[in-house]
């Protein structure tokens, strides 16, 4: 009986260093994939712009959003209330627009914004017509998006997949 439990002793120790090298190795993978993750949502919501495509009530209320969900400062917001205004976007990382406001300046939009910067459209269902939705499709970093909870998830997901 000593025999077999000092057989079984033996085999315990390597059992136990392969699980525990495969647990460190496990934890070093992990945080090689969560770290530029985490690094590039905190640089994100730190550091860019995000200019705001609409008008009056809707954009004060846009921007409440924003700010009241405690992710984004105030002083990273660049509110484009107007057609003239169009040009203030340009220092901005991430575009968000109210298609309802701004639909007739899509084509101007979608020509200042760069293949990095994220656009998320927010626009009610089957606000948006097919050829437009056409030429939303085919720009880079794209989100159209129907509700407000959905339009924070596209601002945070935006920023985590574009680089700063």
């Amino acid at each position: 009986m000593d025999t077999i439990a000092t057989v079984f002793e033996w085999l315990g120790y390597p059992a136990t260093i392969i699980a525990i090298g495969a647990g460190i190795w496990a934890v070093i993978l992990w945080a090689q994939g969560i770290t530029p993750v985490l690094i590039r949502l905190g640089n994100g919501l730190a550091k860019r712009k995000i200019a705001i495509f609409a008008k009056d009530e809707t954009l004060r209320s846009l921007e409440a959003l924003l700010h009241d969900c405690k992710l984004f400062s105030k002083a990273n917001i660049i509110p484009i209330g107007a057609s003239g205004d169009i040009g203030k976007a340009e220092s901005a990382s991430v575009y968000l627009l109210n298609w309802m406001d701004f639909r007739d300046d899509v084509d101007q939009i979608l020509r200042l914004k760069k293949d990095q910067t994220p656009l998320v459209v927010h626009a009610p269902p089957g606000a948006i017509p097919q050829d437009q939705m056409v030429k939303l499709a085919n720009a880079r970093n794209v989100a159209v998006c129907n509700f407000r909870g959905r339009l924070l998830n596209d601002l945070v997901t935006s920023m985590i997949t574009t680089s700063y």
